[in-house]
């Protein structure tokens, strides 16, 4: 009885989830995505001021008129000369894209004296000594954006 209502149930499931997605199917896209009164044309020239639609779309056209001339300025001798220069400053390379996102983390050197003592199996005098290791075993980085100043 009790396997009779599992292969009923999940025969009906099966059913539902095969309604489900014919049914999605049928639906149109208009349906779904109705269109605006307005096309893609309309709202760029509204939006730039190609359509000088009154005062507002005036002063758009005037903004943006302006901004292209200050694109077109003409290159003056000192402005050409200067350009690798200024661009070096801010040209990425494999270098200092290393080096600016990933810093290395400070390792500071530890300083230890080792007082003389006896080595080995036939204990050999050694005389006492300084010697410098790191802090730590492996050089660790930073992670990008991680502020290193405050070591």
């Amino acid at each position: 009885m009790r396997r009779i209502w599992i292969e009923s149930a999940a025969a009906l499931h099966t059913a539902l989830c095969a309604v489900m997605v014919l049914g999605g199917c049928a639906t149109s896209k208009d349906k779904l995505l109705p269109r605006g009164e307005h096309t893609m044309l309309d709202v760029w020239n509204q939006e730039s001021g190609g359509n000088a639609g009154g005062a507002a779309g005036g002063q758009a056209a005037r903004q943006l008129l302006d901004a292209r001339q200050g694109l077109r300025r003409p290159l003056t001798e000192a402005g050409v000369q200067s350009a690798p220069a200024a661009a070096a400053a801010y040209t990425r390379t494999a270098a200092n894209e290393i080096y600016r996102q990933f810093r290395r983390l400070p390792n500071p050197d530890l300083v230890m004296y080792v007082f003389p003592h006896l080595a080995g199996s036939d204990p050999a005098p050694v005389p006492g000594y300084t010697t410098v290791f790191p802090l730590y075993q492996r050089v660790q980085y930073a992670m990008p954006g991680e502020r290193v100043e405050d070591y």
